[in-house]
């Protein structure tokens, strides 16, 4: 294998593919990314046997080939190469290494057979559809934040995406997100293809990386779904990733219905008191108690060994007075997903959970747990 191409064009392509591989590994081969030249690109492929990944780019191809080598060593080499600098990529015959020239500069990496590396297969009748990228990206950052971390919880430990019905009868594709103690949930109209799509469980390692390569693509992205796997195209990039196989829970049983109680208040005020007095809250449980009360709010943390602190700021409210304690981070998390000026929380009692909404979008809902305080 022998070919030429731009530093800046490779580590694009690399940069789309690296991140899937893992850096320890008990089997060699998938630390290494598969590198093929031929017909003027070079495609580069990289899995953890989970998910894969594929881009390519241009290349003056003098001899076609394929090798993997160190997805990581190579990344690095390459990212440190000058800007605008032209890479040859080199293989011998009877020399197991892959040489690297760029100007004045020369590697050498150790290779492995591009045979012995497996790569992922695409599953027939899936469920096809393109959405705009920025969408889809809204899709995924509107409700990541809330998948579980529990191992064994392992059908929370992603994102919901499927076809649904809003309130008002129109399809939408919908994404949703619990752990359990918090949950959040994102729509757009449904795109052609995409309104019966049934529901799958997309892993969060997968998530990170489809939400990675959207951020270089204008545009539509291509979406195929089957029973076991989910595909997005972005240009020439590819990203592949196995499914989680388990049932998500019916999360519409616990998206509050009938919370009267409303409290408004300025959502960067709300944010910065309760970062503030979180600070004295202990670690573990990062609890804050919110006492409502006519037209503010007062924000409470009162720990026996980690101290106490208190802010008041204005709101909205004129229900009947109220006390309710929620984790810190959470309100946090959610509070840096609202995008208009104040956020309405959506109360019925102290023991049930809250309903968060962004005035700005009514397309996504947030539901919290209540904490004892």
């Amino acid at each position: 294998m022998k070919l030429t191409i731009e530093r800046s064009d490779l580590l694009n392509a690399l940069s789309h593919v690296q991140n899937v591989v893992e850096r320890r590994n008990t089997i060699p081969i998938l630390s290494n990314v598969l590198l093929q030249a031929a017909k003027g690109e070079l495609k580069l492929t990289a899995t953890d046997l989970d998910i894969e990944a594929v881009d390519s780019a241009d290349a003056k191809v003098s001899h076609e080939g394929a090798v993997t080598a160190p997805a990581g060593t190579l990344f690095d080499v390459i990212r440190k190469l000058p800007a605008g600098a032209e890479v040859e990529l080199e293989t011998q015959a009877d020399n197991q290494r892959l040489t690297i020239r760029a100007g004045r500069s020369h590697f050498e990496l150790p290779t492995l057979p591009a045979s012995d590396f497996q790569t992922m297969s695409g599953d027939d009748g899936a469920t096809a559809f393109s959405v705009d990228a920025k969408d889809f990206a809204r899709l995924i950052d509107k409700t990541r934040f809330a998948i579980s971390t529990e191992e064994t919880r392992y059908y929370l430990n992603g994102v919901y995406l499927h076809g649904a019905k809003n309130d008002d009868g129109d399809a939408v594709l919908r994404t949703v997100a619990t752990d359990g103690h918090r949950l959040a949930l994102a729509e757009i109209p449904a795109p052609k293809g995409a309104e019966t799509l049934e529901g799958v469980i997309v892993p969060r390692k997968a998530v990170a990386e489809a939400r990675r390569l959207i951020d270089a693509t204008d545009g539509d992205i291509d979406i195929e779904v089957s029973d076991t796997k989910i595909v997005v195209r972005a240009g020439r990039a590819v990203l592949t990733s196995k499914l989680i196989d388990g049932s998500f829970p019916d999360y519409a049983r616990v998206i509050p219905k009938g919370n009267d109680k409303k409290l408004v208040v300025d959502n960067k005020s709300f944010e910065a008191a309760v970062d503030r007095v979180s600070t004295v809250s202990a670690e573990r449980s990062r609890s804050v108690k919110l006492s409502l009360s006519e037209g503010k709010l007062t924000l409470a943390v009162n720990h026996a060994e980690t101290g106490a602190g208190t802010e008041e700021i204005e709101a909205e409210y004129s229900s009947d007075a109220m006390e309710i304690g929620f984790n810190a981070k959470y309100l946090l998390d959610i509070a840096g997903q609202i995008e208009a000026d104040t956020a309405e929380f959506m109360f019925n009692d102290p023991a049930s959970p809250a309903l968060v909404l962004d005035p700005s979008d009514d397309s996504a809902r947030y539901v919290l747990m209540p904490l004892r305080v």
